[in-house]
């Protein structure tokens, strides 16, 4: 046993290398529009691999095996900002830069705000900045640079304000913008009855790493999305207890939730593929 492992320890590090990388690909690519294309190509590339060992088609091998560079630099291209985004979550460290205390007032305050919107029935989005720069997204909004407060998430999201149908950027305990542009996502989303507000909370959290939170406009039912899974009808306790887990004990976010009764969620049709976040 001991002789086994020395001569072939190279052959199990190479092994996990692998299976390290296969994993990580695969949670980059699963909640992206690239998925279906890549289970595809692989599908279709092992298929004729197979025809062409076990038929012997040495014309369908010989072409397998000169195309083989040519197809690998072809899929960088195509998934280049699957690439992208999935380098830069694994470089992303996920931590706040606010000490326990500060993130702890922080997300009373957010607390706060959320449940003031859904007893109001204030639709709003907010998102989290956490090691993904949003900037992009920063851009398309209005700038505020304002302290977080319960009476200013209450102005921007009124529905007859200027800055309420769009998206919140929150960065530390900061207001950085309003009004922003989210992506809104091309995937699979577990109910067609979520208005865009959602889709668009899902969107951005496919492309980064931060933690979007959604109000419905017509239930007040709140909604954490964090890497591309949404957890929906959420009650005060359980939304408070989310954002800890997320922000102050950094426990990797839980499998999507969706309950069963959906309470009547936003019935929205998007508009053509344009990124809105209304659910108007």
């Amino acid at each position: 046993m001991v002789q086994l492992i020395r001569d072939h320890w190279q052959s199990g590090v190479e092994i996990s290398i692998l299976w390290v990388f296969i994993y990580q690909l695969y949670r980059a690519f699963r909640a992206t529009r690239g998925a279906r294309i890549l289970v595809g190509l692989a599908v279709i590339l092992i298929a004729l691999t197979l025809a062409s060992q076990l038929l012997e088609l040495e014309v369908i091998g010989w072409i397998i095996t000169r195309a083989a560079a040519l197809l690998a630099l072809a899929l960088l291209i195509i998934f280049q900002p699957e690439l992208r985004n999935a380098l830069a979550r694994l470089g992303s460290t996920r931590l706040f830069s606010l000490s326990t205390t500060e993130r702890e007032a922080f997300l009373e305050t957010l607390g706060d705000a959320v449940m003031q919107l859904s007893k109001k029935r204030f639709g709003a989005l907010f998102a989290i900045e956490r090691s993904i720069s949003l900037k992009d997204h920063i851009d398309t909004g209005v700038t505020l640079g304002a302290e977080m407060s319960t009476e200013l998430a209450l102005t921007v999201f009124h529905p007859k304000t200027a800055l309420h149908d769009g998206g919140m950027v929150l960065s530390s305990e900061k207001v950085i913008a309003a009004a922003c542009v989210f992506p809104v996502s091309q995937g699979d989303v577990p109910d067609r009855s979520m208005g865009l507000r959602h889709r668009a909370a899902i969107g951005l959290t496919e492309e980064t790493d931060a933690v979007t939170i959604v109000v419905s406009e017509e239930t007040g039912s709140v909604a954490v999305c964090v890497d591309g899974k949404i957890e929906r009808n959420l009650d005060e306790e359980e939304f408070r207890k989310r954002l800890r887990e997320i922000f102050l004990t950094h426990e990797q976010p839980v499998e999507e939730v969706v309950r069963e009764e959906l309470d009547g969620e936003d019935h929205v049709t998007p508009a053509g593929d344009r990124p809105l976040v209304s659910d108007q």
